[in-house]
């Protein structure tokens, strides 16, 4: 039996989620921005009539501003799209437990055993999009197909509150015309690699040869050229589920540029502190760190090596990121954010294999140390205990670790 599969996006989700919890702001133009304070003066999202006026997600604020002077900004409210999202959920549970999320606001469901218990495919997306702007007072864009990829095509494919379907019959006349950026897995520098080879459209990708794809992007070009041909068979997978942890990251765009080493090893220390729990809390071990450094011209670069032991450490990770920052990074212009990320994640107490050069006391002496200070955070509170080089540290937003002097804490 074919399989029956949808995409579900919600549109404009912050900025429809705000209209909703405020009535009096639709049918304007209203944008969800970052902070400025903290410099994530950037669009998250925007509504139908802010975009009508040229408004991008991404851009600065007082670019946006440029284009739309009535532009309404409004600061996001996180806790309220993660509600809405599982008030979306059960809506998508009214009909299927396949229901697999791709974000806050993008699910795929397969309604494959679901047909003949509510009906055609289109009706239950029907259903789906009234109960949207019934209970939820938002919109949603659904796309169906035989796949998850052109599903998700579909879906992008569709207009507000609208459906659009991609079968066996009709996907090389819908599909293949479209730009290659169009599906999904082709990013910016795939698409710059593939336009520099001539494919411009999802059509000349799926008529490459898989080998010579192969050659070019590694197992990925095996992956791309079946989507582009209709041919992936990922499922949907089932309503709980969890992917397993990859890696464990976290960053931060600092209040002020960042000048020295000094100030970027504050900074990854903190970073480091919210990775450390991360991995305890999941029970994995990481073999390697990766950083992003962005620099004051918004020029981003990624750097990485494996560690020495597999770890938790806070400490451990944040000297292995600064090694690979001071041996990486020539400081032509001045740092504006910093990204720490544990990678080639292993669970905890994984065996391995001893050698006669390695610290491994001090290595032992620093994992009970680390278990300790968790320990007293878990039962006293994140500013009970903390390096004192943070104390003083005003570059770190307020919503990431920062700590005062004894007496004036607060979390």
């Amino acid at each position: 039996m074919e399989r029956i599969i949808i995409h579900s996006d919600m549109n404009s989700c912050y900025a429809s989620v705000e209209c909703s919890l405020n009535p009096s702001l639709k049918g304007k133009p209203v944008a969800v921005g970052g902070s400025v304070e903290h410099r994530h003066g950037i669009i998250l999202a925007k509504s139908e009539e802010a975009k009508r006026c040229g408004v991008k997600t991404g851009e600065a604020l007082w670019q946006a501003k440029q284009k739309c002077p009535d532009l309404i900004v409004i600061e996001p409210h996180f806790d309220e799209y993660i509600k809405y999202s599982r008030l979306a959920h059960d809506i998508y549970a009214r009909y299927t437990d396949r229901i697999e999320p791709m974000g806050l606001d993008e699910v795929w469901c397969d309604l494959t055993g679901s047909i003949r218990a509510f009906g055609s495919v289109r009706q239950i997306c029907d259903e789906i999009r009234t109960a949207f702007k019934e209970e939820l007072g938002v919109t949603v864009s659904i796309g169906i197909s035989f796949n998850k990829i052109f599903a998700k095509l579909g879906s992008d494919l569709a207009g507000k509150d609208e459906v659009y379907e991609i079968t066996k019959e009709n996907f090389k006349d819908k599909v293949w015309c479209l730009p290659v950026r169009a599906i999904m897995g082709v990013g910016r520098s795939t698409g710059d690699t593939l336009l520099r080879y001539g494919i411009k459209t999802i059509g000349d990708l799926a008529g490459c040869d898989p080998k010579w794809l192969r050659t070019v992007f590694g197992v990925v070009g095996d992956d791309l050229w079946k989507y582009a041909n209709g041919l992936d068979n990922s499922r949907v997978m089932p309503d709980g589920y969890r992917q397993p942890i990859k890696s464990v990251g976290h960053g931060v765009t600092c209040s002020e540029d960042l000048v020295n080493d000094d100030e970027v090893w504050k900074v990854f220390l903190s970073l480091s502190q919210n990775v450390s729990k991360q991995l305890k809390k999941n029970s994995l071990e990481a073999t390697g760190v990766q950083i992003a450094v962005r620099d004051n011209q918004l020029i981003t670069k990624q750097f990485q090596s494996p560690t020495e032991f597999a770890t938790q450490s806070a400490k451990e990770i944040s000297e292995t990121a600064m090694k690979l920052f001071k041996d990486n990074y020539s400081w032509g212009n001045n740092v504006r954010a910093l990204t720490v990320r544990a990678i080639n994640l292993q669970k905890e107490d994984t065996p391995f294999q001893m050698d006669l050069l390695s610290d491994f006391v001090c290595h032992e002496r620093q994992k009970k140390i680390d278990d300790t200070v968790l320990a007293i955070r878990d039962r006293f509170g994140s500013d009970s205990i903390f390096n004192c080089c943070l104390m003083t540290e005003e570059k770190i937003p307020d919503h990431n670790i920062k700590h005062t002097l004894p007496g004036k804490m607060y979390k």
